[in-house]
């Protein structure tokens, strides 16, 4: 069997081995070279170029680790350690920010699109690479054919309904018990997962920020099963502690930094705005996509190249986590999500008397304005010498403390070019009333 060792910067040597091999060097997976797993986060943080192709490997690796950890079979762990290798593959250029749009120009979410890739519904090569790839099969044909269920694997890239608060509740106070394999699923999607623990130390190792440091040995090595539930022992409360400690120290410090974040815009919205296809973003990599925007021309060009240059966006108003009120969180509710956000930009743009392109909004998500804690990557549980398990909440006043910690710092971001600040930010308090 055909087997290769892969250096890794964060993980060390990464072996992958005959149908994993095969996966890897296929267009859908060698595509990720060129999607960078922060985005635009380079701007903020020069060292962030890694991307979804190390972070998908890595994600390969720690799966089987833990697979191995809690006594997977061979077929279980092999296609949780294929689910970890495609988890991203879908991914847009520039990471999550165009997510919308590709949803929007296909009809199908993140997952589904997952889906219909591996099973071949929608292309999985560019038609004009059919003289490269001409004749290939489709990912679920290669799996299939190695005896891995390719139904099986979707069904764990898809995020499980499984970690919701009933869910959890059931489990705590043990109200039904059903066999189900969910360990499978939270080897993906989980508390303590591959895909996070991957991600924090990727892009904290990349950034230079120390937050993300994850003592991923010790929460590996004190993993079990119970009631078909990841658990991990007591000897693994510290390092489940540093886990939500880096999770929410790097959300605020990396992920929703106020400069990505404006840059994620300002593409965005050159996206939006541009007269070009964008349904087959899920082949294309970050240059292809400002190579196409650029050759739309007008002003979704000329944003796109103000990113490029670093010609961002200015901040013109703000409210931080520690200014906020009830009045404030109720005013600002009315413009969360995507739509609300665009609703902002465009009263803000019109009271100022300016174009809307030159209005970016950022705004907090409703969950975190209403201050509802967001349970299922927050609600590690601990078993017991005697087997009793319980919520790290339980054992830490640390994990108690985080899940009230609003991970943005910020609730609202308006910003615009330099030369309209004063009258966006005087426009943002008249529309928002502060």
């Amino acid at each position: 069997m055909r087997s290769k060792v892969i250096q890794d910067p964060v993980h060390g040597a990464i072996e992958a081995d005959g149908i994993f091999l095969d996966i890897l060097d296929r267009p859908e997976m060698q595509r990720l070279r060129a999607v960078r797993q922060l985005g635009l986060g380079c701007l903020v943080f020069p060292g962030a170029n890694h991307t979804r192709f190390e972070h998908c490997l890595g994600t390969y690796h720690l799966a089987g680790r833990m697979a191995d950890a809690i006594g997977l079979d061979r077929d279980d762990s092999v296609a949780v350690r294929m689910a970890g290798l495609l988890h991203d593959i879908c991914h847009p250029p520039f990471s999550h920010a165009l997510e919308a749009a590709m949803e929007d120009a296909t009809g199908m979410g993140h997952m589904e699109m997952a889906r219909a890739l591996i099973f071949g519904e929608v292309p999985y090569f560019r038609p004009e690479d059919s003289d490269i790839h001409g004749g290939l099969g489709t990912i679920a044909e290669a799996i299939e054919a190695e005896g891995i269920s390719a139904e099986e694997v979707c069904g764990l890239i898809a995020s499980p309904e499984s970690t919701g608060t009933e869910a959890l509740d059931r489990f705590w106070n043990k109200h039904e018990y059903f066999p189900s394999k969910d360990y499978s699923h939270q080897i993906i999607h989980g508390p303590v997962d591959a895909d996070q623990i991957d991600y924090l130390m990727r892009d904290a190792h990349h950034t230079g920020v120390c937050h993300g440091q994850v003592d991923c040995d010790r929460l590996i090595k004190t993993m079990a099963v119970v009631n078909d539930r990841i658990v991990l022992g007591r000897g693994g409360v510290t390092a489940a502690e540093g886990l939500m400690v880096s999770r929410s120290l790097m959300y605020t410090t990396v992920y929703f930094h106020e400069t990505t974040r404006i840059a994620q815009r300002m593409m965005t919205k050159a996206a939006e705005m541009a007269d070009t296809d964008l349904s087959d973003l899920h082949l294309i990599g970050d240059a292809d996509l400002e190579s196409r925007l650029i050759a739309a021309g007008g002003r979704p060009s000329e944003e796109v190249r103000r990113v490029r240059a670093r010609r961002l966006d200015k901040k013109a108003f703000a409210v931080y986590s520690e200014e906020m009120n009830e009045g404030i969180a109720e005013t600002l509710t009315g413009y969360a999500g995507r739509a609300g956000a665009a609703r902002l930009e465009q009263e803000v743009a019109d009271a100022a008397g300016i174009d809307v392109m030159d209005v970016c909004a950022e705004v907090t998500s409703k969950s975190n304005l209403q201050g509802r804690i967001s349970v299922g990557k927050t609600d590690v549980a601990i078993a017991d010498d005697a087997g009793r398990v319980r919520s790290l909440a339980r054992y830490s006043p640390i994990a108690r403390a985080l899940q009230s910690r609003d991970p943005y710092g910020w609730a609202v971001i308006v910003a615009c070019p330099e030369g309209r600040v004063e009258a966006v930010s005087k426009a943002s308090r008249k529309v928002l009333g502060l």
